[in-house]
């Protein structure tokens, strides 16, 4: 593309801003409003962009919830991955769905309601949240992935070796304060219109809670 990424049209998030801090503090000081729907309203989040995505294509999309023993959850679908482009400079900038709002839902009056019959808010919500979430993205032209504290970048965003298939997972450890995921309603998680979900356990998890601890 070769332009500068305030120059790159927002459709769902400002490329100009890498992260937006203000924002993500935001959401953690209202915890209780952004998580009304429990743990299991962050995959719900997630999985409305694959959902989104399948539609815009008219196909059928498929998406993998897995439950791990640490008690981490990871979605993965199978859609063109998450936008990356390079600047005018050569940098390889993904669009920074995790670190700052989308711009149609966060602050919408009346925001589309999510299988859980709770507002959709964007993947920052989720992100912000989270004691630590990994964000990778594997498209035609390449693979990347990132790790993040709260919603903040704690790595850079590191190419990885070419893989078949695209798609984007998604593997975050929500704040243990903000409680385990437990309980997770495959009916409410199937809701979606344009998406196969499928489920999986983790040999050692136990009901998505963290069977031994995990590094941060």
């Amino acid at each position: 593309m070769n332009e500068r990424p305030e120059q790159w049209k927002v459709t769902t998030h400002d490329w100009s801003v890498a992260v937006d801090r203000a924002h993500l503090a935001t959401i953690r000081a209202n915890a209780r409003t952004y998580l009304a729907g429990g743990p299991q309203h962050c995959v719900l989040e997630v999985l409305a962009y694959a959902d989104e995505e399948a539609q815009a294509l008219g196909r059928a999309g498929a998406a993998v919830i897995t439950r791990h023993r640490d008690g981490s959850v990871s979605v993965a679908d199978d859609g063109r991955g998450t936008d990356t482009r390079r600047d005018d400079r050569g940098r390889v900038i993904r669009k920074p769905v995790m670190a700052t709002e989308d711009v149609r839902f966060f602050d919408a009056a009346e925001p589309p309601l999510l299988p859980d019959g709770l507002p959709r808010r964007g993947m920052s919500t989720v992100a912000a949240l989270s004691r630590w979430l990994e964000h990778t993205n594997r498209r035609s032209a390449g693979s990347w992935t990132q790790r993040y504290h709260n919603g903040i970048p704690s790595s850079d965003l590191v190419e990885l070796p070419p893989e078949a298939g695209t798609g984007t997972t998604v593997r975050f450890l929500l704040d243990p304060r903000l409680g385990a995921l437990v309980g997770l309603d495959a009916e409410l998680l199937r809701g979606y219109a344009h998406l196969t979900v499928e489920f999986r356990d983790e040999p050692g998890a136990v009901d998505g809670g963290p069977a031994a601890a995990g590094p941060v």
